[in-house]
Protein backbone atom coordinates (compact mmCIF):
# COMPACT_ATOMS: atom_id res chain seq x y z
CA UNK A 1 0.00 0.00 0.00
CA UNK A 2 3.30 2.43 0.33
CA UNK A 3 2.21 2.95 -3.39
CA UNK A 4 -1.29 3.30 -3.31
CA UNK A 5 -0.28 6.94 -1.17
CA UNK A 6 2.56 7.34 -3.70
CA UNK A 7 0.31 7.44 -6.66
CA UNK A 8 -1.79 10.46 -4.84
CA UNK A 9 1.95 12.13 -4.45
CA UNK A 10 3.10 11.88 -8.15
CA UNK A 11 -0.02 13.87 -9.07
CA UNK A 12 2.08 16.55 -7.85
CA UNK A 13 4.84 16.88 -9.25
CA UNK A 14 3.22 15.96 -12.66
CA UNK A 15 0.86 18.76 -12.62
CA UNK A 16 2.53 21.62 -13.35
CA UNK A 17 4.25 20.16 -16.33
CA UNK A 18 1.20 18.71 -17.72
CA UNK A 19 1.78 16.84 -21.08
CA UNK A 20 0.10 17.45 -24.34
CA UNK A 21 -2.13 15.21 -26.77
CA UNK A 22 -1.89 15.54 -30.60
CA UNK A 23 -4.98 16.09 -32.13
CA UNK A 24 -7.08 15.72 -28.84
CA UNK A 25 -7.07 19.29 -28.11
CA UNK A 26 -10.61 20.64 -26.87
CA UNK A 27 -9.72 24.19 -28.11
CA UNK A 28 -6.87 24.92 -31.27
CA UNK A 29 -8.36 28.67 -30.47
CA UNK A 30 -10.50 28.46 -33.94
CA UNK A 31 -13.84 28.93 -33.99
CA UNK A 32 -16.69 29.34 -31.45
CA UNK A 33 -16.84 26.97 -28.45
CA UNK A 34 -20.22 27.39 -28.32
CA UNK A 35 -20.42 26.14 -31.76
CA UNK A 36 -22.41 23.10 -32.32
CA UNK A 37 -19.65 21.51 -34.52
CA UNK A 38 -17.19 22.20 -31.49
CA UNK A 39 -19.40 20.52 -29.17
CA UNK A 40 -19.93 17.56 -31.11
CA UNK A 41 -15.75 17.64 -31.61
CA UNK A 42 -16.04 17.20 -27.81
CA UNK A 43 -18.12 14.72 -27.30
CA UNK A 44 -16.24 12.52 -30.05
CA UNK A 45 -12.65 13.28 -28.12
CA UNK A 46 -14.35 12.30 -24.66
CA UNK A 47 -15.46 8.87 -26.17
CA UNK A 48 -12.35 8.20 -27.54
CA UNK A 49 -10.42 8.94 -24.26
CA UNK A 50 -13.36 7.10 -22.53
CA UNK A 51 -12.00 3.12 -23.19
CA UNK A 52 -8.33 4.32 -22.84
CA UNK A 53 -9.31 5.79 -19.13
CA UNK A 54 -11.18 2.45 -18.35
CA UNK A 55 -8.46 0.19 -19.66
CA UNK A 56 -5.42 2.79 -17.21
CA UNK A 57 -8.08 2.81 -14.07
CA UNK A 58 -7.99 -0.96 -13.87
CA UNK A 59 -4.32 -0.99 -13.62
CA UNK A 60 -4.63 0.59 -10.40
CA UNK A 61 -6.89 -1.82 -8.91
CA UNK A 62 -4.55 -4.69 -10.34
CA UNK A 63 -1.39 -3.54 -8.75
CA UNK A 64 -3.46 -2.56 -5.47
CA UNK A 65 -4.95 -6.62 -5.38
CA UNK A 66 -1.27 -8.00 -5.74
CA UNK A 67 0.41 -5.43 -3.72
CA UNK A 68 -1.98 -6.57 -0.72
CA UNK A 69 -1.29 -9.91 -1.29
CA UNK A 70 2.30 -9.61 0.04
CA UNK A 71 1.72 -9.70 3.64
CA UNK A 72 -0.38 -12.70 2.69
CA UNK A 73 2.05 -14.46 1.64
CA UNK A 74 4.63 -13.50 4.38
CA UNK A 75 2.93 -16.02 6.80
CA UNK A 76 2.00 -18.67 4.21
CA UNK A 77 5.83 -18.73 2.81
CA UNK A 78 6.69 -18.43 6.65
CA UNK A 79 5.25 -22.05 7.26
CA UNK A 80 5.17 -23.31 3.84
CA UNK A 81 9.12 -22.89 4.36
CA UNK A 82 9.63 -23.24 8.04
CA UNK A 83 11.40 -19.33 7.48
CA UNK A 84 12.29 -16.94 9.90
CA UNK A 85 10.98 -13.42 10.44
CA UNK A 86 14.02 -12.65 9.07
CA UNK A 87 13.69 -14.87 6.17
CA UNK A 88 10.13 -14.34 5.64
CA UNK A 89 11.03 -10.68 5.54
CA UNK A 90 12.47 -10.86 2.23
CA UNK A 91 9.27 -10.91 0.53
CA UNK A 92 9.29 -6.91 0.90
CA UNK A 93 13.16 -6.94 0.33
CA UNK A 94 12.15 -8.17 -3.26
CA UNK A 95 9.31 -5.85 -4.11
CA UNK A 96 10.53 -2.57 -2.89
CA UNK A 97 14.32 -3.02 -3.91
CA UNK A 98 12.50 -3.73 -7.47
CA UNK A 99 10.88 -0.39 -7.45
CA UNK A 100 14.26 1.13 -6.21
CA UNK A 101 15.97 -0.27 -9.33
CA UNK A 102 13.72 0.33 -12.30
CA UNK A 103 12.28 3.49 -11.21
CA UNK A 104 15.07 5.48 -13.75
CA UNK A 105 14.67 3.36 -16.13
CA UNK A 106 10.79 3.10 -16.23
CA UNK A 107 11.20 6.82 -16.41
CA UNK A 108 13.41 7.22 -19.29
CA UNK A 109 11.05 4.71 -21.18
CA UNK A 110 8.41 6.50 -20.89
CA UNK A 111 10.03 9.29 -22.09
CA UNK A 112 11.68 7.94 -25.47
CA UNK A 113 8.98 5.80 -26.43
CA UNK A 114 5.32 7.27 -24.68
CA UNK A 115 3.20 5.76 -22.10
CA UNK A 116 1.70 2.69 -24.07
CA UNK A 117 5.31 1.48 -24.26
CA UNK A 118 5.57 1.79 -20.18
CA UNK A 119 2.64 0.19 -20.04
CA UNK A 120 2.80 -2.75 -21.70
CA UNK A 121 6.09 -3.45 -20.63
CA UNK A 122 5.04 -3.29 -17.03
CA UNK A 123 2.00 -5.51 -17.83
CA UNK A 124 4.10 -8.19 -19.60
CA UNK A 125 6.68 -8.38 -17.03
CA UNK A 126 3.79 -8.06 -14.15
CA UNK A 127 2.09 -11.23 -16.13
CA UNK A 128 5.16 -13.45 -16.40
CA UNK A 129 6.13 -12.94 -13.02
CA UNK A 130 2.24 -13.82 -11.71
CA UNK A 131 2.89 -16.98 -13.99
CA UNK A 132 6.29 -17.54 -12.75
CA UNK A 133 4.24 -18.92 -8.83
CA UNK A 134 3.66 -22.15 -10.14
CA UNK A 135 6.85 -23.49 -11.30
CA UNK A 136 8.21 -21.92 -8.06
CA UNK A 137 5.59 -23.95 -6.37
CA UNK A 138 6.40 -26.46 -7.92
CA UNK A 139 10.15 -25.88 -7.40
CA UNK A 140 9.85 -25.72 -3.22
CA UNK A 141 12.03 -23.13 -3.50
CA UNK A 142 11.84 -19.99 -1.53
CA UNK A 143 14.04 -18.31 -3.76
CA UNK A 144 12.04 -19.14 -6.82
CA UNK A 145 9.18 -17.31 -5.12
CA UNK A 146 11.66 -14.20 -4.29
CA UNK A 147 12.81 -14.02 -8.32
CA UNK A 148 8.73 -14.51 -9.35
CA UNK A 149 7.87 -11.60 -7.21
CA UNK A 150 11.16 -9.41 -7.70
CA UNK A 151 9.51 -9.73 -11.94
CA UNK A 152 6.11 -8.43 -10.89
CA UNK A 153 7.72 -5.69 -8.70
CA UNK A 154 9.94 -4.51 -12.19
CA UNK A 155 6.33 -4.95 -13.66
CA UNK A 156 4.51 -2.80 -10.76
CA UNK A 157 7.07 0.05 -11.28
CA UNK A 158 6.85 0.44 -15.41
CA UNK A 159 2.64 0.82 -14.80
CA UNK A 160 2.90 3.00 -11.80
CA UNK A 161 4.97 5.19 -13.33
CA UNK A 162 3.14 6.08 -16.64
CA UNK A 163 -0.50 5.20 -15.16
CA UNK A 164 -0.34 8.24 -13.04
CA UNK A 165 0.52 11.01 -15.18
CA UNK A 166 -1.39 9.49 -18.07
CA UNK A 167 -4.65 9.50 -15.86
CA UNK A 168 -4.19 13.14 -15.49
CA UNK A 169 -4.28 13.94 -19.28
CA UNK A 170 -6.50 11.52 -20.59
CA UNK A 171 -9.29 14.53 -21.05
CA UNK A 172 -9.30 18.14 -19.95
CA UNK A 173 -6.74 19.75 -17.90
CA UNK A 174 -9.18 21.36 -15.30
CA UNK A 175 -10.72 17.53 -14.21
CA UNK A 176 -7.32 16.04 -13.96
CA UNK A 177 -7.32 15.60 -10.46
CA UNK A 178 -10.67 14.50 -10.09
CA UNK A 179 -9.75 11.58 -12.45
CA UNK A 180 -6.85 10.66 -10.64
CA UNK A 181 -8.49 10.34 -7.16
CA UNK A 182 -10.92 8.09 -9.55
CA UNK A 183 -8.45 6.12 -10.61
CA UNK A 184 -7.16 5.71 -7.02
CA UNK A 185 -9.98 5.01 -5.28
CA UNK A 186 -9.87 1.16 -6.80
CA UNK A 187 -6.13 0.88 -5.33
CA UNK A 188 -8.44 1.25 -1.87
CA UNK A 189 -11.06 -1.15 -2.77
CA UNK A 190 -8.18 -3.96 -4.12
CA UNK A 191 -6.84 -3.13 -0.49
CA UNK A 192 -10.29 -4.88 0.79
CA UNK A 193 -10.73 -7.38 -1.54
CA UNK A 194 -7.55 -8.87 -1.97
CA UNK A 195 -6.95 -10.52 1.70
CA UNK A 196 -10.91 -11.01 2.76
CA UNK A 197 -11.47 -13.23 -0.77
CA UNK A 198 -8.00 -14.43 -1.89
CA UNK A 199 -6.62 -14.97 1.72
CA UNK A 200 -8.73 -17.70 2.91
CA UNK A 201 -7.71 -19.16 -0.50
CA UNK A 202 -4.22 -19.23 0.14
CA UNK A 203 -3.86 -19.73 3.84
CA UNK A 204 -5.28 -23.70 4.88
CA UNK A 205 -5.48 -22.43 8.59
CA UNK A 206 -3.04 -25.19 9.23
CA UNK A 207 -0.40 -24.46 11.65
CA UNK A 208 1.67 -27.58 12.58
CA UNK A 209 4.17 -26.92 15.97
CA UNK A 210 7.28 -28.04 15.95
CA UNK A 211 7.06 -31.38 17.81
CA UNK A 212 4.27 -32.15 15.15
CA UNK A 213 6.26 -31.33 12.19
CA UNK A 214 9.09 -33.28 14.16
CA UNK A 215 6.71 -36.40 14.55
CA UNK A 216 5.99 -36.60 11.09
CA UNK A 217 7.75 -38.75 8.29
CA UNK A 218 10.34 -37.11 5.48
CA UNK A 219 7.16 -38.30 2.88
CA UNK A 220 4.84 -36.64 5.24
CA UNK A 221 6.21 -33.39 6.06
CA UNK A 222 7.18 -33.33 2.05
CA UNK A 223 3.59 -33.71 1.00
CA UNK A 224 2.27 -30.97 3.70
CA UNK A 225 5.41 -28.68 2.70
CA UNK A 226 4.17 -29.41 -0.94
CA UNK A 227 0.57 -29.13 -0.18
CA UNK A 228 0.97 -25.65 1.51
CA UNK A 229 3.08 -24.01 -1.62
CA UNK A 230 0.60 -25.09 -4.12
CA UNK A 231 -2.08 -23.00 -2.54
CA UNK A 232 -0.79 -19.88 -4.53
CA UNK A 233 -0.79 -21.63 -7.86
CA UNK A 234 -4.20 -21.26 -9.06
CA UNK A 235 -4.74 -17.31 -7.50
CA UNK A 236 -1.43 -16.35 -9.33
CA UNK A 237 -2.35 -18.49 -12.42
CA UNK A 238 -5.36 -16.85 -13.13
CA UNK A 239 -4.04 -13.79 -12.07
CA UNK A 240 -1.21 -13.66 -14.49
CA UNK A 241 -3.28 -14.50 -17.95
CA UNK A 242 -5.91 -11.85 -16.62
CA UNK A 243 -3.22 -9.94 -16.62
CA UNK A 244 -1.63 -10.46 -19.97
CA UNK A 245 -5.34 -10.65 -21.63
CA UNK A 246 -5.28 -7.04 -20.59
CA UNK A 247 -1.81 -6.64 -22.37
CA UNK A 248 -3.17 -7.57 -25.19
CA UNK A 249 -6.33 -5.43 -25.02
CA UNK A 250 -3.75 -2.39 -24.33
CA UNK A 251 -1.60 -3.05 -27.40
CA UNK A 252 -4.92 -3.29 -29.74
CA UNK A 253 -6.36 -0.37 -28.26
CA UNK A 254 -5.83 3.27 -29.87
CA UNK A 255 -4.49 4.92 -27.10
CA UNK A 256 -3.72 9.06 -27.13
CA UNK A 257 -0.32 10.18 -28.47
CA UNK A 258 1.44 11.53 -25.72
CA UNK A 259 3.91 13.94 -25.75
CA UNK A 260 6.22 15.73 -22.81
CA UNK A 261 7.22 19.16 -23.28
CA UNK A 262 10.23 18.72 -20.87
CA UNK A 263 11.32 22.41 -21.14
CA UNK A 264 10.91 22.88 -17.13
CA UNK A 265 14.16 21.32 -15.91
CA UNK A 266 16.23 20.92 -18.77
CA UNK A 267 18.61 23.90 -18.05
CA UNK A 268 20.53 24.00 -14.71
CA UNK A 269 18.84 21.50 -12.76
CA UNK A 270 21.03 18.65 -11.01
CA UNK A 271 21.05 16.16 -8.59
CA UNK A 272 23.72 17.99 -6.22
CA UNK A 273 21.85 21.65 -6.53
CA UNK A 274 18.57 19.67 -5.60
CA UNK A 275 20.16 18.04 -2.59
CA UNK A 276 20.73 21.54 -1.21
CA UNK A 277 17.27 21.79 -0.50
CA UNK A 278 16.89 20.91 3.08
CA UNK A 279 12.80 20.21 2.94
CA UNK A 280 14.40 17.99 0.38
CA UNK A 281 16.85 16.18 2.24
CA UNK A 282 14.10 16.12 5.20
CA UNK A 283 11.81 14.42 2.51
CA UNK A 284 13.84 11.47 1.68
CA UNK A 285 14.53 10.95 5.40
CA UNK A 286 10.89 10.69 6.06
CA UNK A 287 9.59 9.15 3.32
CA UNK A 288 12.40 6.26 3.20
CA UNK A 289 11.16 5.66 7.46
CA UNK A 290 7.47 6.36 5.89
CA UNK A 291 7.59 3.31 3.91
CA UNK A 292 9.33 1.49 5.69
CA UNK A 293 7.01 1.62 8.96
CA UNK A 294 3.26 1.20 6.35
CA UNK A 295 5.24 -1.86 5.17
CA UNK A 296 6.58 -3.52 8.51
CA UNK A 297 3.05 -2.81 10.10
CA UNK A 298 1.37 -4.59 6.74
CA UNK A 299 3.53 -7.21 6.23
CA UNK A 300 3.38 -8.91 9.89
CA UNK A 301 -0.27 -7.73 10.65
CA UNK A 302 -0.82 -11.31 10.54
CA UNK A 303 1.80 -12.81 12.55
CA UNK A 304 0.94 -9.73 15.13
CA UNK A 305 -2.58 -10.91 15.18
CA UNK A 306 -2.37 -14.70 15.47
CA UNK A 307 0.18 -14.10 18.16
CA UNK A 308 -1.40 -12.05 20.42
CA UNK A 309 -5.07 -12.37 20.00
CA UNK A 310 -4.90 -16.05 19.11
CA UNK A 311 -7.04 -15.55 16.09
CA UNK A 312 -6.66 -17.85 13.36
CA UNK A 313 -4.44 -17.02 10.14
CA UNK A 314 -7.90 -16.81 7.62
CA UNK A 315 -9.60 -14.56 10.59
CA UNK A 316 -6.74 -12.22 10.82
CA UNK A 317 -6.43 -11.53 6.88
CA UNK A 318 -10.39 -10.62 7.10
CA UNK A 319 -8.89 -8.06 9.33
CA UNK A 320 -5.90 -7.64 7.24
CA UNK A 321 -8.78 -6.42 4.55
CA UNK A 322 -10.53 -4.19 7.08
CA UNK A 323 -6.45 -2.71 8.02
CA UNK A 324 -6.74 -1.64 3.96
CA UNK A 325 -10.78 -0.38 4.09
CA UNK A 326 -9.05 1.74 6.63
CA UNK A 327 -6.45 3.12 5.02
CA UNK A 328 -8.47 3.96 2.27
CA UNK A 329 -10.70 5.98 4.47
CA UNK A 330 -8.26 7.48 6.55
CA UNK A 331 -7.29 9.32 2.98
CA UNK A 332 -10.54 10.75 2.34
CA UNK A 333 -10.74 12.04 5.52
CA UNK A 334 -7.78 13.15 5.97
CA UNK A 335 -8.28 15.09 2.38
CA UNK A 336 -11.40 16.34 4.04
CA UNK A 337 -9.18 17.62 6.67
CA UNK A 338 -6.86 19.62 5.01
CA UNK A 339 -9.24 22.12 3.92
CA UNK A 340 -9.60 23.21 7.58
CA UNK A 341 -5.82 21.92 9.11
CA UNK A 342 -2.73 22.65 7.14
CA UNK A 343 -1.00 19.67 6.14
CA UNK A 344 1.92 19.78 7.82
CA UNK A 345 -0.14 20.14 11.44
CA UNK A 346 -2.15 17.42 10.28
CA UNK A 347 1.10 15.43 9.77
CA UNK A 348 2.33 16.28 13.47
CA UNK A 349 -0.95 15.24 14.83
CA UNK A 350 -0.92 11.60 13.04
CA UNK A 351 2.41 10.74 14.09
CA UNK A 352 1.91 11.67 17.20
CA UNK A 353 -1.33 9.54 17.27
CA UNK A 354 0.46 6.59 16.14
CA UNK A 355 3.57 6.84 18.27
CA UNK A 356 1.12 6.24 20.60
CA UNK A 357 -0.79 3.67 18.84
CA UNK A 358 2.30 1.65 18.07
CA UNK A 359 3.23 1.81 21.79
CA UNK A 360 0.28 0.04 22.69
CA UNK A 361 0.88 -2.16 19.95
CA UNK A 362 3.92 -3.50 20.96
CA UNK A 363 2.91 -3.64 25.01
CA UNK A 364 -0.97 -4.38 24.65
CA UNK A 365 -2.59 -8.24 24.16
CA UNK A 366 -5.99 -9.51 22.40
CA UNK A 367 -8.01 -8.27 20.18
CA UNK A 368 -6.94 -4.63 21.05
CA UNK A 369 -3.25 -5.05 19.37
CA UNK A 370 -5.55 -6.01 16.01
CA UNK A 371 -8.08 -2.91 16.16
CA UNK A 372 -4.63 -0.41 17.20
CA UNK A 373 -2.81 -1.67 14.07
CA UNK A 374 -6.22 -1.08 11.77
CA UNK A 375 -6.03 2.38 13.30
CA UNK A 376 -2.38 2.83 12.47
CA UNK A 377 -3.80 2.33 8.89
CA UNK A 378 -5.95 4.86 8.91
CA UNK A 379 -3.32 7.67 10.68
CA UNK A 380 -0.33 6.25 7.82
CA UNK A 381 -2.34 7.08 4.92
CA UNK A 382 -1.51 10.76 4.44
CA UNK A 383 2.01 10.47 5.36
CA UNK A 384 3.33 9.30 2.24
CA UNK A 385 1.47 12.24 -0.09
CA UNK A 386 1.98 15.04 2.83
CA UNK A 387 5.78 14.07 3.12
CA UNK A 388 6.34 14.17 -1.05
CA UNK A 389 4.98 17.32 -1.11
CA UNK A 390 6.26 19.35 1.82
CA UNK A 391 10.12 17.05 0.12
CA UNK A 392 9.64 18.69 -3.05
CA UNK A 393 8.51 22.11 -1.91
CA UNK A 394 10.34 25.55 -3.63
CA UNK A 395 12.26 22.88 -6.12
CA UNK A 396 11.46 25.21 -8.72
CA UNK A 397 13.80 23.62 -11.98
CA UNK A 398 15.13 20.83 -9.56
CA UNK A 399 11.41 19.54 -9.08
CA UNK A 400 11.56 16.40 -11.34
CA UNK A 401 15.26 15.33 -9.78
CA UNK A 402 13.32 15.76 -6.49
CA UNK A 403 10.66 13.75 -7.03
CA UNK A 404 12.48 10.88 -8.47
CA UNK A 405 14.40 10.80 -4.98
CA UNK A 406 11.92 10.46 -2.80
CA UNK A 407 10.40 7.99 -4.79
CA UNK A 408 13.51 6.27 -4.88
CA UNK A 409 13.20 6.35 -1.09
CA UNK A 410 10.54 3.29 -1.08
CA UNK A 411 13.59 1.02 -0.88
CA UNK A 412 12.85 1.94 3.04
CA UNK A 413 10.10 -0.78 1.97
CA UNK A 414 12.68 -3.62 1.33
CA UNK A 415 15.52 -2.31 4.28
CA UNK A 416 13.52 -2.08 7.48
CA UNK A 417 11.05 -5.01 7.57
CA UNK A 418 14.19 -7.22 7.63
CA UNK A 419 14.92 -5.49 10.37
CA UNK A 420 11.92 -6.27 12.35
CA UNK A 421 12.32 -9.67 11.64
CA UNK A 422 15.97 -9.75 13.07
CA UNK A 423 14.34 -8.33 16.17
CA UNK A 424 11.38 -10.75 16.43
CA UNK A 425 13.58 -13.32 16.30
CA UNK A 426 16.20 -12.44 18.52
CA UNK A 427 13.35 -11.33 20.96
CA UNK A 428 11.37 -14.11 20.41
CA UNK A 429 8.16 -11.45 20.28
CA UNK A 430 7.06 -10.10 17.16
CA UNK A 431 5.97 -7.32 19.52
CA UNK A 432 8.97 -6.10 20.29
CA UNK A 433 9.69 -6.23 16.24
CA UNK A 434 7.27 -3.34 16.56
CA UNK A 435 9.97 -0.72 17.90
CA UNK A 436 10.87 -0.67 13.86
CA UNK A 437 7.87 1.37 12.95
CA UNK A 438 7.41 3.28 16.35
CA UNK A 439 11.10 4.42 15.54
CA UNK A 440 9.49 5.48 12.32
CA UNK A 441 7.05 7.03 12.97
CA UNK A 442 9.09 9.09 15.41
CA UNK A 443 11.54 10.17 12.76
CA UNK A 444 8.02 11.76 10.78
CA UNK A 445 7.58 13.43 13.72
CA UNK A 446 10.75 15.19 13.58
CA UNK A 447 10.10 16.06 10.01
CA UNK A 448 6.89 17.61 10.07
CA UNK A 449 8.59 19.88 13.22
CA UNK A 450 11.70 20.85 10.99
CA UNK A 451 11.44 19.68 7.40
CA UNK A 452 9.21 22.56 6.30
CA UNK A 453 12.04 24.79 6.83
CA UNK A 454 14.17 26.26 4.42
CA UNK A 455 17.87 26.61 4.48
CA UNK A 456 19.28 28.99 6.13
CA UNK A 457 21.44 32.19 4.57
Amino acid sequence: MALNAQSVAQNKAISNEMPTINNYSSDNGKGNPKDSNHKEQETNESKKWLFPFILVTSLFFFWGFVHNLDPILIPHLRKAFNLTDLESSLVDSAVFIAYFVMALPAGYVMRKYGYKSGILIGLVLFGIGSLLFVPAANSLQYVYFLGALFVIACGLTFLETAANPYVTILGPAETATKRLNFSQSFNGLAAFISPTVIGPIILSGKNLTETEMASMSSTELNTYLASEAASVKMPYLILGLIILAVAVVFYFTNMPDVKEDDNEGGEGSSFGSALKSMKLRWGIVAQFFYVGAQVCVASFFIKMATTTAGIEEVTAAKFLGFFGLAFMLGRFAGTFLMQYIHARKLLIIYATINILLTIIAITGSGMIVVYTLIAIAFFMSIMFPTIFSMGIDGLGHNTKIGSSLIVMAIVGGALLPPVLGLISDATGSIQMGYLVPLTCFAVILLFAFNGHKANKA
